[in-house]
């Protein structure tokens, strides 16, 4: 994932990502976007903000294997995670690059995909202009956000139960993933960059784990909410147990049986 200056993903946080949000909340929608890209024909894919190599591994997968695919994330140590996923004849280049400074040349990629990234990047006006510069004509730029906390209860309940534990100025890192999704923005963003035939799903998918404790580790372990919380003072484990008793109450403790909402853009460079 790429992030803001300030939330970094390092250190213990990819493992904890890949591991108990990974199949929980990102393999979903990694299925869904590599899905609305597979039939294209395609030289070369760019992957920005790839994190632990989810939709990586099912682009890989999914693609005929000539084709390259460039996967970039701003944080090293999410795509050293990555890595092992793959074998080293699998035409993957992985790269750290800023979305909002891609260090490509002009019209060198056939697609550009984006799981739950953009919303990280400070400007989002720099990502859309950046991703249009490195199509070639008739490239397709497929990326996809969270709808609001209202609209995914997981995210709602960790924001809420982790503020709880906090007097003045909790860690405002849910506000972040959940609050980019106003589609006359995201609309406007990537006219104003020059694309056209812009299209946008709403879709709604399960939201299932194996149980309440797991998914609450990566809700508070699986991001920089953790060390956040450790440097003010409170003991990350208490945010897990807090965090999971209210994801047991209301979606049941093992397994969790909830939903989760988020908006997919397609867009060409024309």
């Amino acid at each position: 994932m790429q992030h803001d200056r300030n939330v970094l993903f390092q250190g213990a946080v990819p493992e904890n990502y890949d591991r108990y949000l990974g199949p929980v909340i990102f393999g979903p929608w990694a299925e869904d976007l590599v899905s609305r890209l597979a039939n294209k024909k395609n030289k070369r894919v760019l992957e920005i903000a790839c994190g632990t190599g989810i939709v990586t591994r099912r682009l890989r997968d999914a693609l005929p294997a000539t084709i390259e695919i460039v996967a970039t994330d701003l944080n090293s140590d999410m795509f050293e995670f990555a890595k092992p996923k793959f074998r080293d004849d699998e035409n993957v280049i992985w790269q750290q690059a800023d979305a909002s400074a891609l260090p490509f040349p002009d019209c060198s990629f056939d697609a550009a995909v984006c799981q739950f990234g953009v919303m990280f990047v400070p400007d989002k006006a720099a990502v859309m202009g950046e991703s249009y510069r490195v199509l070639r004509g008739d490239g397709v730029f497929l990326f996809n956000v969270w709808d609001s906390l209202e609209m995914n209860p997981f995210g709602q309940i960790a924001h809420a139960t982790i503020a709880s534990f906090f007097d003045h100025d909790p860690p405002r890192f849910y506000e972040i993933p959940f609050g980019f999704h106003d589609s006359t923005i995201i609309r406007k963003l990537l006219q104003d960059a020059g694309f056209e035939k812009i299209e946008s799903f709403s879709e709604t998918k399960p939201c299932r784990s194996s149980s309440a404790s797991e998914f609450a580790t990566g809700l508070v372990r699986g991001n920089p909410v953790a060390s956040e919380a450790t440097e003010r003072g409170v003991d990350p484990e208490d945010l897990i147990v807090a965090v999971a008793k209210r994801i047991a109450e209301r979606f049941g403790d093992a397994p969790v049986e909830s939903t989760m909402r988020a908006i997919v853009w397609q867009a060409k460079k024309s």
